[in-house]
């Protein structure tokens, strides 16, 4: 991760209310989500900061209409704590349905429950699992797995500033390291 990504995420971190940092301090701190400084989610951003953005406004939309903002702040921040980074592992010769997109959300399920169960709710597993509908077929359950869906699509928005990367991003021509 570049310094300037580790000065943005101390910067954010210094200005988050302290409410969400009491809800989400053991993920944050935990050795093994740390490892997602490391790993590419769109363009230049790691998934960790990813995490974190969705997290944060997830939280604060759900804190303001008086909804389940804890769940939404662990759901948002472990929605994408899958096994290893997609984007350097070789995943050409798998089913089109078999890739990333379509595989992730369950990955990082079963992630969570093994490195945080004590924090696991049948909600926080709905917010992970459904968070890329509708590519898996089954809508949110929670109107708090709807936000999650719509800020993690939000939030990567980013990857509309460079075109020529976006069949990248589909499985349809991913570069292999």
């Amino acid at each position: 991760m570049a310094n300037n990504e580790q000065d943005k995420i101390n910067q954010i971190l210094l200005n988050i209310d302290n409410e969400y940092y009491m809800i989400v301090k053991d993920i944050l701190e935990n050795d093994e989500f740390k490892k997602r400084l490391n790993y590419h989610h769109h363009e230049n951003k790691s998934v960790f900061l990813h995490s974190l953005m969705v997290s944060i406004y997830s939280y604060k939309i759900t804190k303001k209409l008086n909804w389940d903002y804890k769940s939404a702040a662990i759901g948002g921040l472990l929605h994408d704590f899958y096994y290893n980074d997609w984007q350097t592992t070789s995943n050409k010769n798998k089913p089109f349905f078999k890739k990333h997109g379509f595989v992730h959300a369950k990955e990082a399920k079963d992630n969570s429950k093994l490195h945080f169960d004590e924090f696991m709710n049948e909600k926080i597993e709905d917010i992970i699992l459904k968070h890329m509908f509708p590519l898996n077929i089954k809508p949110p359950k929670y109107k708090e797995s709807w936000v999650i869906n719509i800020v993690d699509k939000y939030c990567s928005l980013e990857i509309l500033k460079s075109p020529k990367n976006l069949p990248k991003y589909l499985g349809l021509n991913r570069k292999e390291s």
